[in-house]
């Protein structure tokens, strides 16, 4: 009789029950072995615990400092968090700066907070290939999934792909809200946040100037309005209010199984996306004929198998 031969990946069942050491060993066995991850992933997909929030911005705009004060009330409240910030890339070794992380505080014997760095190596859009399957895994685990990205200004609609909450942080004077509208992304956030607001009369401007920007915003009739808010997180002013919005946003987000259509929406995006990517377009086009017909929202397997075939064919790279 053979043996079977052990799995690379522990159950999702597993990582729920084993901590943090078990949810850090599991991302880096995914970001080493993405194929072979797939069946955990699937599952982590079907399975989803919690909501991912993904936090963007301006470098500057105090993106860390709210998520350790998030952190901080989501705990107090008995939920779970995990963080996943994505760091720019140290050009020596392509890995994560870890500045994010120096930044956010947490308490090591903690279980119930997760705090991880990812490289983003240069992509665009803000975050790292891993961020799509370590969001999906983390939300299957945690209450609570913050992605901060990249804070690179005009290439972040990434963002939006593995989040299924949004918010935008500007900081006063310093003209972003303007800059953000320029550069097209009035569309992305579900709630923007001018942060800093004990600065006074400067915050007050930069709130009112963020409302006319996301004013001019193009939203179907069946689309959340976005919410402004401003927020110090030195006096504490305004984060009551913001983790109101946040409440009312995931209630938007349940009702009537929006979340779930959401969610099946970007990640067929999301496979779409790493196929061209890999194949080009006319990869995609195999794989819409011969894979996405049946695909059963297993986005994981459907990669698998797509890249398995292509393989086969000897499909080159790029340029089809």
């Amino acid at each position: 009789m053979t043996a079977t031969a052990p799995s690379l990946f522990p159950t999702l069942d597993a990582i729920r029950e084993g901590g943090k050491g078990k949810v850090a060993a599991a991302l880096s066995a995914i970001e080493a072995n993405p194929g072979p991850a797939a069946d955990l992933l699937d599952k982590a997909y079907a399975e989803p615990k919690g909501i991912a929030l993904g936090i963007t911005g301006p470098p500057g705009a105090g993106k860390s400092t709210m998520i350790n004060a998030l952190i901080a009330g989501w705990r107090k409240a008995g939920q779970t968090v995990a963080v996943l910030a994505v760091d720019p890339s140290s050009r020596a070794s392509g890995g994560a700066l870890l500045g994010d992380r120096v930044r956010m505080r947490s308490d090591p014997e903690d279980n119930g907070v997760f705090i991880r760095s990812v490289a983003a190596r240069n992509r665009l859009g803000g975050l790292a290939d891993i961020a799509y399957p370590a969001a999906i895994l983390l939300r299957a685990v945690y209450d609570r999934v913050i992605i901060e990205s990249v804070g690179v200004g005009q290439s972040e609609t990434d963002i939006t792909s593995v989040s299924d909450s949004v918010v935008l942080c500007i900081q006063p004077a310093s003209g972003d809200s303007l800059q953000f509208m320029k550069a097209g992304i009035a569309e992305i956030p579900d709630i923007a946040v001018v942060t800093k607001a004990d600065i006074g009369a400067a915050a007050t401007r930069a709130l009112s100037d963020l409302k006319g920007a996301l004013s001019l915003s193009h939203r179907d009739a069946d689309v959340w309005a976005p919410e402004c808010l401003s927020v110090s997180v030195t006096s504490g002013a305004g984060l009551s209010p913001l983790f109101e919005a946040f409440a009312r946003h995931e209630a938007w987000l349940r009702d009537g199984g929006r979340l779930a259509r959401l969610r099946a929406v970007k990640a067929r995006d999301w496979v779409e996306t790493e196929i061209a990517s890999e194949f080009g377009r006319k990869g995609l086009a195999l794989a819409e004929r011969e894979f996405f017909n049946d695909w059963n929202n297993r986005p994981f397997t459907t990669i698998r198998r797509a890249a398995a075939e292509f393989r086969v064919l000897r499909t080159p790279s790029h340029g089809a």
